[in-house]
């Protein structure tokens, strides 16, 4: 024998010796989703025969088992893995109209090696399927997709790339990191997208950081859709326009500052982009700030931020509709607001977002989310063909794309987290988005707020 069961307090390494540790992962949930007025009830008017039910309740279920191993070699080098899968499911019809459906799909396959040099610099090298974020998920995070066939879409269970070659050199607070990834995107909506490029982090010892991360899409089959000459009439789709794409981002965040600022905290998130081949110059950024006020019952965090995509200007030849690739959606994330983020993506939209969490114990979270978003470019897409309609301009029929008011919604999110034990989880939400202008105008008539609330409990082991 190479070694004996594990005598550990850890429960999930079921195998140790000779410099071969082996552990079992496990992780699953179940998620009870109510959604109603879904989209604030579109389709009654855009589509009344589709048969689409605005008011939907749904269940999701996701299950993913892992086995893990770090095999320590003469030297102190270390060769490594993981494999892990992902089995998941929805109950009933979600928010997109598909429902009892769900599959059993590969999440984690690497195999990777590490060593320490006598200076103290750090080489680590990988190869397969697993997950890569960069900086704070504004473009590289979400490497795997959910939903639809596959079933579990607000749990989002898929995290890893199809693929990914990763290699990083550290020396002190300083990462490089060089990466090639390939998505793991659903069956029916797989583009065939290739990326790669370069991230460079500084990681400073109060706890704040920063970096700057280029990517480069080396091939995609992934549409670009552009604005009509002055706004009226329908978008252009752009087939393949992704490929080529180039972005360079910057992200940063304070530490432990000094001066009756310890509390406090600043961040910074700017991107380009650009693709001569399609005439592409885009960009976005975020500001945040945020200070915890310790002295005062249940430890109040407030925090501010502003976040912006360009979209495409209808008056110009040149696109420059930011593509937001493939960054982490979720609400304490990258979200355009809780429910908004349904609707559109991280491109000509912009948000005021304010956000109150407490703390009323070690284990429980509240948090209050207010976002009040706006399209930066008016009759131009916010997603593909997102508001293309009929309208009358004095007895005229024109075709126009995008919104005539850059209101679009005000977003109310509350949500309760329970750390149950170690090991499990709960969390509990209820939010509404109220229409503004941009979409009231685009439906016409009374458009009813979107309302919706889960809970969920998660495993982790």
């Amino acid at each position: 024998m190479f070694g004996t069961p594990a005598q550990s307090q850890d429960r999930m390494v079921v195998w140790q010796g000779d410099g071969l540790t082996v552990r079992s992962h496990f992780q699953g949930g179940i998620n009870l989703v109510s959604e109603g007025n879904l989209f604030w009830n579109f389709a009654d008017t855009a589509a009344p025969g589709s048969g689409y039910d605005s008011d939907t309740n749904w269940a999701e279920f996701y299950i993913k088992p892992g086995l893990s191993f770090e095999n320590l070699l003469d030297g102190g080098d270390v060769f490594y893995g993981k494999l892990s899968g992902v089995v998941s499911y929805t109950m009933g019809t979600d928010a997109y109209a598909a429902g009892d459906t769900g599959r059993a799909t590969l999440e984690e396959a690497y195999l990777g090696y590490r060593t320490t040099s006598a200076n103290g610099t750090r080489f680590d090298f990988s190869l397969g399927p697993r997950e890569l974020k960069l900086g704070t998920g504004m473009l590289i995070a979400n490497g795997g997709s959910s939903g639809f066939e596959r079933g579990a879409l607000k749990f989002g269970p898929r995290k890893a790339w199809e693929m990914a070659a990763i290699a990083k050199l550290s020396q002190g607070g300083f990462t490089g990191t060089m990466f090639y990834i390939d998505p793991n995107e659903n069956p029916s909506s797989d583009n065939d997208n290739r990326l790669a490029g370069l991230d460079l982090r500084f990681d400073g010892a109060g706890g704040g950081y920063q970096g700057l991360t280029f990517v480069k899409v080396l091939k995609s089959g992934s549409p670009y859709v552009q604005a009509a000459a002055g706004g009226i009439g329908a978008p252009t789709i752009l087939p393949g326009a992704r490929e080529g794409t180039n972005a360079l981002s910057y992200y940063g965040r304070t530490g432990k500052l000094g001066g009756g600022f310890e509390n406090a905290f600043f961040a910074l998130d700017m991107a380009y982009q650009w693709n001569d081949r399609v005439n592409l110059r885009a960009w976005a950024g975020r500001v945040q700030a945020g200070y915890t006020f310790t002295d005062l019952p249940w430890s109040p965090t407030l925090s501010y931020g502003f976040q912006t995509f360009s979209g495409d200007d209808p008056n110009t030849a040149r696109l420059e509709r930011f593509d937001p690739l493939y960054y982490e959606g979720s609400p304490s994330s990258w979200a355009t607001g809780s429910k908004s983020s349904m609707v559109f993506i991280n491109s000509n939209v912009k948000a005021h977002n304010l956000t109150l969490r407490l703390k009323p114990s070690p284990k429980d979270t509240i948090t209050f989310r207010y976002a009040h978003i706006r399209a930066n470019e008016l009759l131009s897409p916010i997603q593909f063909g997102q508001g293309t309609r009929v309208v009358l301009a004095n007895g005229v029929p024109l075709v126009i794309s995008g919104v005539t008011g850059a209101h679009l919604a005000d977003d109310f999110f509350l949500e309760y987290s329970r750390i149950i034990n170690r090991n499990t989880f709960l969390t509990a939400g209820v939010s509404l988005s109220k229409p503004g202008t941009g979409i009231t105008g685009a439906v016409g008539g009374s458009v009813p707020n979107w309302t919706g609330g889960f809970v969920n409990v998660v495993f982790n082991f």
